[in-house]
């Protein structure tokens, strides 16, 4: 695979997922859109349309973070999420809130994740896997430390093992994809490389066949990976895969932006909508006046890249 390729399909992950998660913003915390009504097109919605959510502004987080100390250092992850969370985002996941909070009174993220773990032993939520695909624009090609450093920053905020072990996958899937694979061979390998409670591996197995009334698409990340599995592997492109993974609503803009993490690896940036790279923007750092359009981000996936370098 030539270099080219390989950097399509890098600035696809970080445009894809933004652009996922912008185009799930109007749709989240709705019922599933009838099918005859799909939203095809960017939208406004609590946002102007192409406005990405905390989604990428967490994952952004992630990237500065790898970018500054690499591998990945869960102090300096959880400071930077915490200095995030101190600038009052529009929109915030009850667990994740819940342990920068207590970050914020403890210092001690282990300890709190711990905690949270011990006391909360079912809170599974998607917050993590939302946020991971930095990891694997930086080590697509080393699988152990891609590993790693996606479960440790699962384990700052997410510690349950469906969430560690649901964004180890996710980012072991988009790693195949850089490297050639196709969708399902990716999807396959990945299944088989990565540890996983057995329910999850079983969700995962099942979501390619399951019919689109089946499918939750709630906050709990074995749902958004059930979502992102069968929004790839049943669709032929970068659009119809993400417009499919948010008309599901409920949580549309976390569902669609993994869906677009792992879209735009298949399919790469070139195969993305030009209208829909045009308008996709944010703020970041939040409320700071500095906006980020397309180009940031893939400039963002040329600094990750070059880690490994």
């Amino acid at each position: 695979m030539n270099d080219l390729s390989v950097l399509d399909r890098l600035h696809g992950i970080a445009v894809g997922a933004a652009l996922g998660d912008a185009f799930g913003m109007p749709l989240e915390f709705k019922p599933a859109v009838q099918l005859h009504k799909i939203l095809r097109s960017l939208t406004p919605g609590r946002l102007p349309a192409g406005t990405f959510t905390d989604d990428t502004e967490m994952a952004l987080a992630l990237a500065e973070s790898l970018l500054a100390v690499h591998p990945l250092n869960g102090n300096d992850l959880a400071q930077r999420f915490l200095d995030w969370y101190r600038r009052d985002p529009d929109d915030i996941g009850n667990q994740t809130r819940s342990i920068l909070e207590n970050i914020a009174h403890r210092k001690d993220w282990e300890k709190v994740a711990a905690e949270s773990l011990r006391f909360r032993p079912d809170s599974a939520g998607n917050g993590s896997v939302m946020r991971c695909w930095p990891i694997a624009i930086a080590w697509w090609n080393c699988l152990p430390q891609l590993i790693a450093d996606s479960a440790l920053q699962s384990r700052v905020t997410h510690p349950h093992p469906e969430c560690v072990s649901g964004s180890v996958f996710v980012n072991a899937w988009i790693a195949g994809l850089v490297q050639g694979k196709t969708a399902l061979d990716a999807f396959d390998q990945a299944l088989s490389d990565v540890e996983m409670p057995r329910e999850l591996r079983l969700v995962l197995k099942q979501a390619p066949s399951l019919r689109r009334e089946a499918l939750v698409n709630s906050g709990w990340a074995r749902h958004t990976l059930q979502t992102a599995a069968w929004a790839v592997l049943t669709t032929s492109s970068f659009p119809e895969a993400v417009i499919q993974a948010a008309n599901l609503g409920n949580d549309a803009d976390t569902g669609a932006a993994v869906t677009g993490a792992v879209a735009g690896a298949v399919y790469g940036l070139g195969a993305i909508p030009a209208d829909w790279r045009a308008q996709v923007h944010g703020e970041w750092p939040i409320h700071s006046g500095k906006t980020w359009f397309e180009a940031d981000l893939t400039a963002l996936a040329d600094r990750l890249a070059q880690i490994q370098s």
